[in-house]
């Protein structure tokens, strides 16, 4: 049931709506209100097919529980006055378009021909069924929302596993930091800017922008194919660009303009609805060395003002630390992107972080690290060590949080499988009796309340 669970709104969207052969549809179970159809099962057995490349024998039988489940579910929404609204409806399945389009390079013409239909018809198509999957999903939210353990429950659980069977955790640290980014000097700045208003010039002379792209521009990635961006839905750019891009008409040349990637010229070649296609000549301000020697610089005052016992740690963070970092609203704590928490294993850190925290201990905070990220732009910052762990199994004094995220898990499980249990014995239900042939998993819903589908 915990695998049904997980599995339940994982739909077969593209092969749903992808040139597939036609089955005669019917209705082969009924769920309260809803209806389950032939087709529906037929499709997703032909997704789990082309995803897994085989079938186990109870495939179907598998298939036939999660979408019941999911019916049951939309059929108590229905009675419980659970709504959705079309805003985020609309949202998600602008969401699932564009994903589509976008492993097709964005090409409407491609999508068309693809599903012989346009995007619009698509859209029409999946519309209901993606309403019963959020509306499901909203539901079974609610069934679980207020599932709470306490201290004592959580200790239970614990003591229930078996010690051979309690896991292994790998050394783990929480690391806060504090960032500074080089500032562009004034000099430079201005250079930068002379330097792509000459390149402006010369495009409105006539030359190609595209040749220019390619021999000045600092944007290797599309400086390739002459600052070509390729069409791109609202949203894809930094606000400073989207917003002078949308305010282009098609073949229009943009004044300069200032993003955190440096200073642009776009020109929109073409707009179709919400996409725009445009190309651009990035020019990046040189950081030289006296402005990161003056970024370490004020690094090392922050430090020595920590270490003085002057501040706090969180003090320095709001008054020092890059206001764009994850960490700046979190009192300099670094979040671990792979968990959602604040632990790291140590294999999980960056390695100028792992070399700098090395030898350090709780508490203790480091020189100025150098680090880039993913654009390029180089950075420093200085790391506290706020805890550490060695490698240990399982126990409650160091890992009470883990352990209670399991047994909360478990128990949200626990209490939806009561529910369900309790909303099959009674909601009607209808299932056609060749589907419940060497289905153990669907006895409980051969109640009283079922009836079969006459042939």
């Amino acid at each position: 049931m915990k695998h049904l669970l997980t599995l339940i709104f994982i739909w077969a969207i593209l092969v749903a709506y992808g040139q597939q052969p036609q089955v005669i549809d019917k209705v082969v179970a009924t769920v309260g209100d809803e209806i389950i159809l032939l087709s529906d099962i037929e499709e997703q057995l032909d997704y789990d097919k082309q995803r897994l490349g085989s079938l186990s024998d109870g495939a179907k039988c598998a298939i036939l529980e999660r979408v019941m489940v999911q019916k049951l579910l939309v059929n108590q929404a229905k009675l419980d006055s659970v709504i959705v609204e079309d805003d985020r409806v609309e949202q998600q399945l602008d969401q699932r378009i564009d994903y589509i389009l976008g492993l097709m390079n964005n090409d409407i013409s491609q999508f068309e021909d693809y599903y012989s239909k346009t995007v619009a018809q698509v859209r029409n198509e999946m519309r209901e069924d993606l309403r019963s999957q959020i509306t499901a999903e909203t539901m079974q939210g609610k069934v679980i929302e207020n599932t709470s353990i306490t201290p004592s429950e959580v200790k239970t659980y614990f003591e229930q596993i078996p010690v051979d069977s309690l896991p292994y955790f790998s050394a783990e640290v929480e690391i806060g930091e504090i960032v500074v980014y080089p500032e562009v000097s004034p000099d430079e700045r201005q250079i930068a800017l002379d330097r792509l208003q000459g390149l402006r010039d010369r495009i409105l002379a006539g030359e190609s922008f595209a040749d220019l792209a390619t021999k000045f521009s600092d944007d290797p990635g599309s400086a390739r194919v002459g600052g070509d961006l390729g069409l791109q839905k609202r949203g894809t750019f930094v606000p400073e660009f989207e917003a002078a891009a949308y305010n282009l008409t098609e073949g229009e040349l943009s004044d300069i303009v200032e993003s955190p990637f440096g200073f642009h010229l776009i020109e929109l070649i073409k707009r179709r609805g919400n996409l725009i296609h445009t190309r651009h000549i990035l020019i990046k301000a040189v950081i030289n060395q006296e402005d990161r020697d003056m970024a370490k610089s004020k690094l090392d005052s922050i430090r020595t003002v920590f270490l003085s016992d002057s501040m706090s740690f969180e003090e320095a963070v709001k008054k020092f630390s890059n206001k764009e970092e994850q960490s700046f609203n979190n009192g300099g704590r670094v979040v671990n992107s792979l968990t959602g928490n604040t632990f790291f294993e140590t294999a999980d850190l960056d390695v100028d972080i792992f070399f700098a925290i090395d030898t350090m201990k709780v508490g203790d905070l480091s020189n100025p690290v150098e680090f880039k990220k993913p654009t390029g732009e180089s950075g420093y910052r200085i790391i506290l060590l706020q805890s550490q762990t060695d490698p240990h199994q399982a126990n409650l004094k160091q890992d009470y949080t883990k352990i209670k995220r399991a047994a909360i898990e478990e128990r949200k499980v626990e209490y939806l499988n009561k529910w369900l249990d309790e909303k099959v014995l009674s909601t009607f239900v209808q299932v056609d009796p060749v589907l419940l042939e060497g289905c153990d998993n669907l006895r409980k819903w051969s109640t009283p309340q079922t009836e079969l589908l006459k042939p």
